[in-house]
């Protein structure tokens, strides 16, 4: 278990790096998570061919099962480089955070299980903390809402793939799922065009650098290390977890691109709140264990 723990803390660590790219890569959200997961798709499969050839071959309708979760991730990054384009990153990554209220109330609906009052509570002090840094700032409004909806659908992601990992094998399963979100996305692309500005869909040298960092450690390393994790640790844990990422990447923003000039009191009240729940939730889980 204590390995476990530390794999996911590592990818969360990676995935507060995931944010930034937002910011450094000029292409917009669609096409930013059109790249991310084409290229790691690629990724796996040189992967695959070249170094670890321990394969494992599925069913049709079991690879479409695990392409639809790849969909779904897909639909949250897109929300999520939205969130960041229309705000910034510690908005874009704070609102992540409701990622642990949505598993609370969604997951025993879909894993057919009694609602935790324990969850829901811890959760609702991250709902409070949303509550206090969207009235921050108008003019991030669309921002947030788009960062609401990533969690959502981060949310439900984690929730249908914490049974994915417990059944199939890791390279396979993350492979298949960077190259699904890859097709729906593209089927979705002219949808897609009439509501974001595409501007150009060839990314540029310093783009593409980006895009490989992003790929290779903080996609192909991440959901490898994460799914990993995630045999033995629930998805409630892992969203709650992943409240880690926004203190990571706030720093970060605060660092590089001095986005300590836009936040206020709200706000770092409001992230106080979010960290709360998050400790109260470890010392929770380390007490029962």
């Amino acid at each position: 278990m204590k390995k476990s723990f530390l794999l996911l803390h590592i990818s969360v660590f990676l995935a507060s790096i995931t944010g930034i790219f937002g910011k450094l890569i000029s292409l917009n959200e669609v096409l930013i998570t059109f790249y991310r997961m084409l290229l790691a798709g690629i990724l796996f499969i040189i992967i695959s061919v070249f170094i670890d050839k321990t394969e494992k071959k599925y069913t049709i309708l079991e690879y479409l099962k695990i392409a639809n979760v790849g969909f779904l991730l897909g639909l949250h990054w897109i929300f999520f480089y939205g969130s960041i384009k229309y705000s910034n990153i510690s908005v874009g990554v704070v609102c992540f955070c409701l990622a642990g209220f949505f598993t609370a109330i969604i997951e025993p609906f879909i894993n057919n299980k009694k609602h935790s009052i324990i969850e829901i509570l811890l959760s609702c002090l991250t709902l409070v903390g949303i509550a206090l840094i969207f009235s921050f700032d108008t003019k991030y409004r669309l921002g947030i809402i788009l960062g609401v909806i990533s969690s959502l659908f981060v949310a439900i992601y984690t929730i249908l793939n914490e049974g994915l990992v417990k059944k199939y094998e890791t390279k396979e399963l993350t492979k298949v799922e960077m190259l699904g979100g890859t097709i729906g996305i593209v089927i979705l692309l002219p949808i897609l065009l009439k509501f974001y500005s595409i501007g150009t869909f060839i990314p540029t040298i310093k783009d593409l650098i980006y895009l490989l960092i992003l790929s290779g450690i903080c996609t192909v390393l991440l959901y490898w290390i994460l799914n990993i994790a995630m045999k033995k640790i629930s998805a409630f844990t892992v969203n709650l977890s992943f409240n880690l990422e926004p203190i990571y990447s706030i720093i970060i923003a605060v660092l590089f691109f001095n986005e300590y000039k836009e936040l206020n009191l709200s706000f770092f009240i409001g992230l106080s709140l979010i960290i709360l729940s998050l400790i109260l939730q470890m010392f929770r889980i380390f007490k029962i264990k």
